[in-house]
């Protein structure tokens, strides 16, 4: 029988001499790698079929060896868990599921040790509704001081039975929920975005500013080294919080600037942010997850006084074409060049359908995609992409088991399925959870090697042959192949660091630049072509064949080369 996690009161603060043995060099986070942790999906420690901080920590080694710089680790607050932890009840607690909070002291302390860097989310947009503001603001009723800390609004209608406004919750349905008063009688509507689980802060209110600094305080005391901010294009509304007016809301996230999303007055946060995590050594950092219109708005979160990098959803939406590939680049490159900021780029996260999959699939289909698609085509492809990303300037992100090429899951039968936004009746798809299953470590055993006690969503019987156990060593596989590209990015400066590429000439559906003494070549079509041979090959995902200073590059390609 597995055994629940203990209780533990609180570490002691980390000081600047315990994470002195993290390596450091100036600004690291201009073009690190940094792995995605999806904390009940990584490892699990005590059995119980659900990942833990514990199972992180013994896993941390594997990690350093695959060469990258820094670790993200998904919520694991305290949370009713109604949506996987973006329900926080409490922001300074560890939730019994993933350990305590001296299991996370443990584990940022052995990060450092290994040379690695700990990020953690943060999720300031909303709360859970079981966070003692919320249950106090429905306790206290109409016209209470704790309602407003959230978007509590009368309904419309003869008898306040419609919402306030027209705004819809991202998983589907209307945005508001109407609470029932301590008097029993129907009463107020509150504001959630997402699930009526997560009610949103309403930031005008001063006392959740000082209550997120004052978070913010505690986990940089603790030794993180920066924050992930969940929805940070969130946060403020537009005054008056006006209807929409179209009720297909839904197709227009991403396409334009929303009264809900991508206010301008979330920037001042950010500046009173940026003021304290500069008050600490050490170089730590701000991550946005920013869905805005254009990269040219996202380049707003990154302006020198605000965050360090945001999320490129652009690019991790970009089919396998050279072209639209090129024209991401290019427009990622050029609105950050005048922020200063490093471009990041990412394929694959706990939100989205893996690459390996989406890539297996004809374009046009979005990131999640319920069709297994063309396994071996998909596999191919996100090798050629991965090693594109990683020859660009700026940061890379690595959600865990991509390195494993893991597709998604997409079979998953109904009865397992916990995605909340599945059991809406519109909004997203709901089919997070295939990108969110345990990865294997093992070739045989319960669940692979993530845990003796089973996983909290079942694996695939093919994932024994995919584990981690399974292709160490093995000459071609998608571990060795992402480990060998790590290595060489970390031995060769001109991979990761500055702000332009140098395109070079190249056949239709190829892309080719130069950076320095290392020259990228991607094919993206479905045959072989022929490019001019850029010295010697450092690494590929196919077999280069070179004559008489040519190169016959495969389909689905991607090469580096070297002329030194």
């Amino acid at each position: 029988m597995s055994q629940p996690h203990s209780a533990a009161p609180a570490p002691t603060p980390t000081t600047d001499a315990s994470v002195a043995t993290v390596a450091r060099r100036r600004d690291w986070w201009r073009d690190a790698v940094i792995y995605q942790v999806y904390p009940r999906s990584f490892a699990d420690s005590n059995g119980d079929g659900m990942g833990d901080l514990e199972g992180i920590r013994s896993r941390l080694p594997y990690l350093r060896d695959l060469g990258v710089d820094a670790v993200w680790l998904s919520p694991f607050y305290a949370s009713p868990q109604a949506d996987a932890g973006y329900d926080v009840a409490d922001y300074r607690a560890v939730d019994p599921v993933f350990g305590n909070l001296l299991d996370a002291d443990a584990l940022i302390r052995d990060a450092h040790a290994l040379g690695l860097r700990i990020i953690v989310d943060l999720v300031p947009n909303h709360s859970s509704d079981q966070h003692e503001w919320f249950k106090r603001a429905l306790a206290e009723g109409p016209g209470s001081p704790s309602r407003d800390r959230y978007h509590f609004r009368p309904g419309k209608g003869k008898n306040g039975e419609l919402p306030p406004n027209d705004w819809e919750s991202i998983f589907g349905g209307p945005a508001w929920t109407r609470v029932t008063e301590p008097d029993g009688t129907p009463g107020e509507w509150y504001l959630h975005l997402f699930a009526p689980e997560q009610p949103d802060f309403d930031w005008e209110h001063p006392a959740v500013g000082d209550e997120f600094r004052s978070i913010l305080r505690f986990w940089l005391d603790m030794g993180v080294d920066g924050f992930r901010i969940d929805v940070a294009h969130g946060m403020v509304k537009a005054e008056g919080l006006p209807d929409l007016g179209d009720h297909d809301q839904l197709k227009l996230l991403g396409n334009d600037v929303m009264p809900f999303f991508d206010q301008d007055g979330v920037h001042d946060i950010y500046r009173q942010w940026r003021l304290i995590l500069d008050e600490y050594s050490g170089e730590r950092i701000f991550v946005a997850e920013a869905w805005t219109p254009t990269v040219e708005r996202t380049a707003n979160y990154v302006r020198p006084d605000e965050l360090h990098q945001a999320f490129n959803f652009q690019y991790l939406g970009t089919h396998w074409d050279a072209e639209e590939l090129r024209t991401v680049i290019n427009r990622t490159l050029d609105a950050m060049r005048p922020v200063g900021a490093p471009a990041t780029w990412v394929l694959s996260n706990h939100d989205v359908t893996r690459h390996a999959t989406r890539f297996a699939n004809p374009p046009g289909l979005g990131t999640q995609i319920r069709l297994a698609g063309d396994r071996e085509l998909g596999l191919r492809r996100a090798r050629a992409a991965t090693l594109l990303m990683l020859a660009l300037p700026g940061s890379a992100y690595v959600y865990q088991g991509e390195e494993l090429g893991l597709p998604d899951v997409v079979d998953l039968p109904d009865e397992v399925r916990q995605d909340p936004a599945y059991f809406r009746g519109a909004g997203q798809d709901g089919f997070r959870d295939g990108c969110r299953v345990p990865i294997p470590w093992t070739r045989e055993g319960s669940s692979y090697g993530f845990g003796d006690g089973g996983s909290w969503l079942p694996q695939p019987a093919e994932w024994g042959e995919l584990s981690i156990e399974a292709q160490t060593g093995t000459p071609g596989s998608t571990l060795e192949l992402y480990r060998s590209a790590l290595a060489l990015r970390r031995e060769r400066p001109d991979l990761g660091a500055g702000d332009a590429v140098e395109w070079l000439q190249a056949p239709e559906g190829v892309l080719a630049f130069r950076r320095g003494e290392f020259v990228c070549v991607a094919n993206t079509t479905a045959e072989p072509v022929t490019t001019p041979a850029y010295g010697r090959v450092l690494i590929a995902n196919g077999e280069v064949a070179k004559t008489a200073g040519e190169a016959t590059v495969p389909a689905d390609t991607t090469v580096w080369w070297t002329r030194d």
